[in-house]
């Protein structure tokens, strides 16, 4: 029987039995009224501090510790040797601001960087500005605004046709851009309904945007046919690159007929991520849609690099300066280091983790409603909803009870089309060992959902802090979001 435990890890003021009092220095020219004469801080022997805060990171969870399967996400082990690489001093000095003669060597960086991306999708040009996936998105969906705008088609051309088994920021990023969303329903394979979207393109049709594989883990076999529907009735067809890592190596968006593609860099090319950041969001263009890309261009006249702004028709600056540097020059080495064959066999492992993961999960519990018998690709979408008819155990409670056996919890709840939905992406970086680990600890929980469900719908039991009031946490002002008052809400 769990017992339930709570650290209770004292604040530094509570363990300290007085406080020292420290005189503050004047600040020239801050407001008076600002200042304090004196601080009081807990007055603590340094192993003291020291394991206060050691033990406060043992309650995080990252990727350098387990498994972290969530969705869409791809959230990889990343290779220390990249963060080594940014942290050298003359990437660190590097200032936006100074003279481009005098950091020839990051822009040759990002140059070469910019080449492999285009040689990787199969496009014509790319910029390194924006800042993030969704910021790609966006970036895209401006450029298509933009071609449009040229083609004197601003009137009639305003509906974006996304699928509903899209990347989740995609009708985000198309209303943002302007466009009214037309959501395609999916078929009972779980890929785009061909006939559905012969039924919606037309004069008012500005593109496309697609996420291939989609959020269910499944490749669109009827890709280049829904292509050639878009562009028949004038439209661009837009590829969301979250879901690339699944690709690599075996197929390019360019070739099959994508005129704009972005890419999470943090997720395929390994840098770690979550939370908000750091991310970077490249935009690769045909050679059609290439003169719209964000600036500045990277260029290189046989002598020198440089930023290139003088491009009339591009959609400007969508951020300040060129790019997030340190997630771009990670991916750069994580490209070098692995080469076409490594990302390759990277993207093949991931494929063959997603499938061995799916292939060990008792379908009894963890049923498939789209494409069951389908090949995944880099993940695979399975839903609780039988557990929850049958013993009123939710999807929820499973990602919470998962935390008791010391792995982090896969997506939950999405894609919506999915009742009940838990999203999972072993990604490539997993071994065996750990796969099989994390299919045995789904069907344990699921078995002991019928066993035991008032167990299952308590978890966590074994953590820092137990199960939380989501609904109030997302109202901050209502509540003391520290972690010493989680256990009272």
């Amino acid at each position: 029987m769990f017992r339930q435990a709570r650290w209770n890890e004292p604040l530094l003021k509570e363990l300290s039995e007085e406080e020292s009092e420290i005189e503050t220095f004047k600040l020239r020219g801050f407001p008076e009224n600002m200042m304090r004469d004196k601080l009081n801080i807990p007055n603590l022997p340094e192993p003291r501090v020291v394991r206060h805060f050691i033990r406060l990171s043992q309650m995080n969870f990252g990727v350098d510790l387990g498994t972290y399967p969530l969705g869409s996400c791809t959230m990889k082990y990343n290779p220390k040797v990249c963060e080594r690489i940014v942290l050298n001093q003359k990437l660190r000095m590097v200032h936006p601001l100074q003279p481009q003669e005098t950091c020839q060597g990051i822009l040759q960086i990002l140059y070469e960087l910019s080449s492999y991306l285009v040689e990787i999708t199969g496009t014509s040009r790319a910029s390194l500005v924006p800042a993030a996936g969704a910021h790609g998105e966006f970036a895209g969906a401006l450029m298509i605004r933009a071609a449009i705008k040229e083609r004197g088609e601003t009137k009639t051309r305003n509906e974006m046709i996304i699928p509903d088994s899209a990347h989740g920021t995609n009708p985000a990023s198309a209303a943002m851009a302007g466009f009214k969303v037309v959501k395609l329903p999916s078929n009972k394979d779980g890929l785009v309904d061909v006939e559905a979207l012969k039924g919606v393109v037309g004069k008012n049709t500005a593109g496309i945007m697609l996420t291939v594989p989609n959020t269910l883990g499944l490749f669109e076999k009827n890709i280049v046919e829904i292509v050639k529907i878009v562009k028949e009735v004038g439209g661009y067809t837009y590829y969301d690159g979250a879901n690339l890592n699944a690709l690599l190596g075996k197929v390019r968006p360019g070739d099959m007929g994508f005129d704009i593609v972005h890419l999470n860099l943090h997720k395929t090319f390994a840098t770690p991520h979550g939370g908000g950041g750091p991310g970077a969001g490249p935009v690769c263009a045909s050679k059609g849609m290439e003169e719209y890309l964000p600036v500045p261009l990277i260029e290189y006249d046989g002598s020198r690099y440089f930023l290139e702004y003088d491009r009339p028709k591009s959609i400007g600056l969508v951020r300040g300066f060129y790019g997030n540097i340190s997630v771009l020059v990670k991916a750069y080495a994580y490209i070098r280091m692995l080469g076409a064959e490594g990302l390759r066999k990277a993207s093949e492992r991931a494929v063959l983790n997603s499938n061995y993961l799916f292939s060990l999960l008792d379908k009894r519990f963890y049923e498939t409603p789209y494409g069951a018998n389908l090949p995944k690709k880099h993940e695979f979408v399975v839903s609780v909803g039988k557990v929850l008819r049958e013993k009123d155990v939710t999807a929820r409670d499973i990602a919470k009870a998962l935390l008791d056996y010391g792995v982090h919890a896969p997506t939950t709840y999405f894609p919506l089309i999915v009742q009940e939905a838990l999203m999972i992406e072993p990604t490539e970086t997993e071994d065996f060992e750990e796969v099989e680990e994390y299919a045995r600890i789904l069907n344990e929980i699921a078995y002991r959902a019928y066993e035991n469900p008032e167990w299952v719908k308590e978890a966590p039991y074994n953590t820092s802090v137990g199960r939380v009031d989501e609904a109030k946490a997302s109202h901050p002002r209502t509540m003391c979001l520290s972690w010493r008052n989680l256990e009272k809400v």
